[in-house]
């Protein structure tokens, strides 16, 4: 059986100044701020962390990684990935689309980049990673640039 399920998340932007680099789907963009959160606050894992716990049926993001976080000091959301992934059991992952809502950065530039670090960190071909990016016209607070919004919607095969 083929199921789908989809995860969200979103972050502010750090205050000018911040020297917190942004990470988006694993990967670092130079040149822009990063965003407010207790770990790295890399709103395409958290969202992807989201999305894998809708296939599982088992909440990471939440008690879990605070804990990973805050008492364990695990900051880094692959780490959070790696924790989502092992619920699956059985669970072939098929197909994961992320969709971002953002004024800055631009996505295109590094929009390979990010496709080939979820790819590389789920096992799936990068043909299976898709990546798309809007401002939204601005109607947002991410569209008028104040953070980022990530929706991630992952596919898997179920065993029944």
């Amino acid at each position: 059986m083929n199921i789908s399920a989809i995860g969200q998340d979103s972050h502010c932007f750090e205050q000018d100044g911040s020297t917190k680099p942004l990470l988006l789907g694993g990967v670092v963009i130079k040149g822009a701020r990063g965003l407010k959160g207790n770990s790295d606050a890399d709103v395409v894992l958290h969202a992807l962390v989201n999305a894998l716990s809708g296939i599982s049926g088992e909440t990471v993001l939440g008690k879990i990684t605070d804990e990973m976080c805050l008492k364990h000091g695990i900051t880094n959301s692959r780490a959070y990935v790696e924790r989502a992934l092992a619920t699956l059991g059985g669970a072939r992952l098929m197909h994961v689309s992320i969709s971002l809502e953002c004024r800055d950065p631009k996505i295109e530039p590094v929009c390979r980049t990010i496709r080939e670090s979820v790819a590389a960190m789920l096992g799936l071909p990068l043909l299976h990673v898709c990546l798309t990016a809007t401002s939204g016209e601005g109607l947002t607070a991410f569209g008028r640039g104040e953070g980022i919004a990530a929706l991630v919607i992952v596919s898997a095969e179920v065993k029944s």
